[in-house]
Order: structure tokens, then sequence, then C-alpha cells
């Protein structure tokens, strides 16, 4: 294994560790709690697929057009009103279980029909892109990384799927994680992660909101 790759897997633990604990990681645990480790799976490679494109684009420097001063305000303000309403449908969604025993157990519908796989993957995506705050890490990332390197291409592949991989592997991780306690959930117990979940997306919905309007004020 290279020093660069194992450079890269260090970015990748760090951003696990310390980062990894947004909108998109709520969806993760839900996801794995509601329908099961596949599911969670699925929403974990659309987050990893964004990920790739946003570096990619960051190479590119096509994330410019994103973070331009005149389109950030709006670009910000309509990313928070969708994880507000994440989180309002989130916070309201009713636990269904096909069936609960007498002491309240709930038999998660892991094998309860659900949307497609493609569906929990688009979703992973689309949590991810929303967050100008995503773009904005990655782009001051690839250019740090870009100008240390002088840009040499061979060398950031290298270094950044060390990056993207151990980020993925993170997300699974963690989706496992909530696939494997389940068991011990409640259906009130669910029912409070819904809401946890709800008001944790609510509010980075509003602190999105007030920090793009605050930044672009001043």
């Amino acid at each position: 294994m290279s020093a660069l790759f194992f450079e890269g897997i260090l970015l990748g633990l760090t951003l696990v560790t310390f980062f990894g604990f947004g909108p998109a990681f709520f969806a993760l645990v839900q996801t794995s709690i509601h329908r099961g480790f596949g599911p969670a799976a699925l929403l974990a490679i659309g987050i990893f697929l964004n990920d790739v494109v946003m570096v990619v684009l960051c190479l590119m420097g096509a994330v410019q057009i994103v973070t331009a001063p005149s389109n950030y305000l709006w670009f910000g303000i309509s990313s928070g009103v969708i994880l507000i309403i994440f989180g309002l449908v989130t916070y309201t969604r009713k636990v269904s279980s096909p069936s609960e025993s007498a002491d309240d157990e709930v038999d998660l519908p892991v094998q309860m029909k659900g949307p497609s796989w493609f569906t929990y993957i688009a979703k992973g995506f689309f949590m991810n892109i929303v967050n100008p705050f995503v773009w904005i890490f990655w782009v001051g990332v690839v250019v740090g990384i870009s100008a240390r390197m002088g840009g040499d291409e061979t060398r950031l592949t290298t270094f950044f799927s060390g990056t993207l991989i151990t980020v993925l592997l993170g997300d699974l991780l963690k989706a496992y994680g909530a696939y494997s306690i389940k068991r011990f959930f409640t259906s009130r117990m669910i029912g409070l992660l819904n809401k946890i979940a709800g008001i944790g997306l609510i509010i980075f919905g509003l602190f999105l909101i007030g920090r793009v309007i605050f930044e672009y004020s001043f």
C-alpha cells in the first residue's frame, strides 16, 4: 500500500470520526433500523457516489458554480428548507411493524416491501448534495491537497481513493452497528428515534439557513 493511499485513509478516518454525524448519518441509522442493513448499505453507496462526484468536480473547478457568492445564498437556503422538510416528515413518521409481542418488542420491517434499490442510492446521493458545507469542505481539502501534490493526477487519485473508500467503509460500519442493535428497540424507542432524527435534521436545516444568511450578509 503506497504512503499516499495510507495518508488518504487517515483523512478518511478523520472524516468518519469527527465529521460523519450530519444529516446523512441520521438517514443511515434510521434506514438501517427501519429497513435493514441492505437498504442502509445502498444509502451509503449513494453518499459515496456523491462524494466521488464532488471530488471530481472540485478537481475540475466546476464546483465554483455552486460556491460563487451570488449562488451560495439561495443554494444554502433551499438546501436548509429541504432538510427541514426531511426532518418534519421523519418526526411525524408513524412506527409500523408487521407484529409486536406482548412485551412491546418490535418485529422490525426488514422483510417488508419498500422502495427500490435505486431509491435508496438516490436518497443517499441527494442527502449529501443538498448540503453546501459538504461542497465547501471538499473544495478546501481538494485545493489544499492539489497544491501540495502539484496537481499530479496519479498522486491525487491514489490519495482520494484511500479517503473515499475509508468513508464508505465507515458509513457501512455505522449502518451495520444500527442494524445489529435494532432487536433491542421497542416501537416506542423507534418512535423516539424518529423524533430525535427529525429534530436533528430540522436543527441542521435551520443552522444551515442561518449560517449562509450570516456569511452572505457579512
